[in-house]
C-alpha cells in the first residue's frame, strides 16, 4: 500500500481541515472533506501513488489542503505541506506572472521582437544562470521576429528542448505565430531577452516581483542550502526513488523548486489577481490560440482534430484554457522524473485544483481527482496524454 492512514500528514495554509467542511464544486454540488480525503486515498493506494498533494479552492481561497503519503517512501519519511518539491512546468505559469508584472511597469512589450530587448543580437544572448546559447539560429530571420507573446503562448516553432533534436541544437520548425508547439526553449528565448533588457537574472526578478509579494519566501529556481532539511524524492513507478537534482541552471520554463504550501499561496494570489493590474490579468487568461492537435505531445500533436472544439481549447500567456459552463480553466501541468503536477484554476468563480505528486504514477488518477475534488469533467484527458490507472492494457 503506497498511502495509508497512518502515512498521512493533513494541514491546511490556513489551519486544519475541517473534516465535516463542505467544498463547493463546479457543478454547484457540494462534497465534504472527510469523504473527499476518503476518495484521495483510495484511488491514491488502487494506482499506486507514493506521494501527492490535493488543495481545492472556494472564492479564491484554499479551503481544504491535505498532504497524504511519502516524501521518501523507502525511508517511510512522510510528505507535508511544507516539504519541498520540484515545480518542473508548473515554473511556466510563474514565469508567465513574472513577465506580466514587467508588461505593467512598460519594461515588455508583448509584441515587440526580442530582438529588441536583446540589443540586436539575441542569438548571442546568454548569462552566467544559463549555459547554452541561441547561436545556431543567427542566420534564420524568423529569430528577428518571435515576441513575448509567441514564446508565453508555445508558438514560437522552436523545440520543446533542444535536446530531442538529432543535433542538439534548437531550431525552428515553424513560422512564429502559425500554430502552438510546446516549447520550453520559447520561453528560455524570452528569459534571456528580459535579462538583457533588465541586467537582472531570473532569481533576483522572481523574488523582488512574485516571491516576495506572494509570500514564497523558500521557492527559487535553483537549489538551497534550506532544502535540504526536508525535500521530496521523485518515485518510479515501482516506488523506487530518482537520484535528487541539485545542479540546474535556472530555468523560466523548468526549474522551480517550491512547497506545496507556497505554490498554494501563488494560486490563492492569482486568483485574487494580486500584483497585477485587471488588464495585464485578463490577457494572460485570454486566448491567444486555439489548439488543434489530437494530443499535446508526440506525434498526435500534429494530427488535427476537432475533438476538444466544445471546451474551445487555446492557450494563454503561461497558462492553457478551456470554455466550461464556468467560464473560461486557466491550467498548468508539470511533469518530471518522479513528479507529475496539475492545477487549473477558475479565475471568474474563484475555484480551483491543485494536485501535486512525487510519483510516475500519479497521473492515472488525475481525471479521478478532478471529478472528486471540483465535478471538473472537461479537462482533456486524452489530449493531455492520461492513462487511467484502471484502463492500461495488461502487461503480459
Amino acid at each position: 500500500m503506497a498511502i495509508a492512514a497512518t502515512g498521512l500528514v493533513t494541514a491546511c495554509v490556513a489551519g486544519p481541515v475541517d473534516e465535516h467542511a463542505t467544498i463547493e464544486r463546479l457543478d454547484g454540488s457540494r462534497v465534504t472533506a472527510d469523504s473527499l480525503s476518503a476518495r484521495i486515498e483510495w484511488l491514491a493506494d488502487a494506482a499506486d501513488v507514493h506521494g501527492l498533494v490535493v488543495a481545492v479552492f472556494n472564492d479564491a481561497e484554499a479551503v481544504y489542503a491535505e498532504a497524504f503519503g511519502f516524501a521518501d517512501a523507502p525511508s517511510g519519511r512522510p510528505l507535508t505541506l511544507d516539504t519541498e518539491m520540484y515545480g518542473a512546468s508548473l515554473s511556466k505559469a510563474v514565469f508567465g506572472v513574472l513577465s506580466m508584472t514587467l508588461v505593467d511597469d512598460g519594461i515588455l512589450d508583448l509584441d515587440a521582437p526580442l530582438v529588441t530587448l536583446a540589443g540586436g543580437d539575441l542569438a548571442r544572448v546568454h548569462g552566467p544562470e544559463w549555459h547554452e546559447d541561441f547561436t545556431s539560429l543567427a542566420a534564420d530571420p524568423r529569430l528577428e521576429t518571435v515576441t513575448a507573446r509567441h514564446a508565453l503562448s508555445h508558438t514560437t516553432g522552436l523545440p520543446n528542448w533542444r535536446w530531442i533534436e538529432d543535433d542538439q541544437l534548437p531550431r525552428f520548425h515553424f513560422d512564429p505565430g502559425a500554430r502552438y508547439a510546446y516549447s520550453g526553449e520559447g520561453m528560455v528565448l524570452l528569459q534571456l531577452a528580459i535579462r538583457a533588457t533588465t541586467g537582472q537574472p531570473l532569481e533576483t526578478l522572481m523574488r523582488e516581483r512574485v516571491f516576495e509579494p506572494y509570500g514564497m519566501s523558500l521557492s527559487s529556481y535553483r537549489w538551497q542550502p534550506h532544502f535540504e532539511s526536508d525535500y521530496a524524492l521523485g518515485h518510479r513507478g515501482d516506488g523506487s526513488t530518482y537520484p535528487k537534482d541539485k545542479d540546474n541552471e535556472p530555468r523560466a520554463p523548468s526549474t522551480l523548486e517550491t512547497t506545496p504550501r507556497e505554490y498554494i499561496r501563488f494560486l490563492e494570489a492569482v486568483l485574487r489577481g494580486e500584483g497585477l493590474s485587471a488588464a495585464a490579468r485578463d490577457e494572460m487568461f485570454s486566448p491567444q490560440i486555439r489548439i488543434r492537435g489530437r494530443t499535446q505531445f508526440g506525434p498526435g500533436a500534429t494530427e488535427e482534430t476537432d475533438a476538444n472544439d466544445d471546451i474551445e481549447l487555446s492557450y494563454g500567456l503561461g497558462w492553457g484554457l478551456i470554455r466550461t459552463p464556468a467560464g473560461w480553466g486557466a491550467f498548468k501541468e508539470g511533469h518530471g522524473d518522479g513528479f507529475q503536477h496539475y492545477s487549473i484554476i477558475f479565475p471568474d468563480t474563484g475555484l480551483g485544483v491543485l494536485l501535486m505528486s512525487n510519483s510516475d504514477n500519479a497521473e492515472s488518477i488525475w481525471g479521478y481527482l478532478l471529478e472528486a475534488t471540483i465535478a471538473n469533467t472537461h479537462t482533456p484527458l486524452d489530449w493531455q496524454g492520461w492513462i487511467p490507472f484502471d484502463r492500461r492494457p495488461e502487461t503480459p
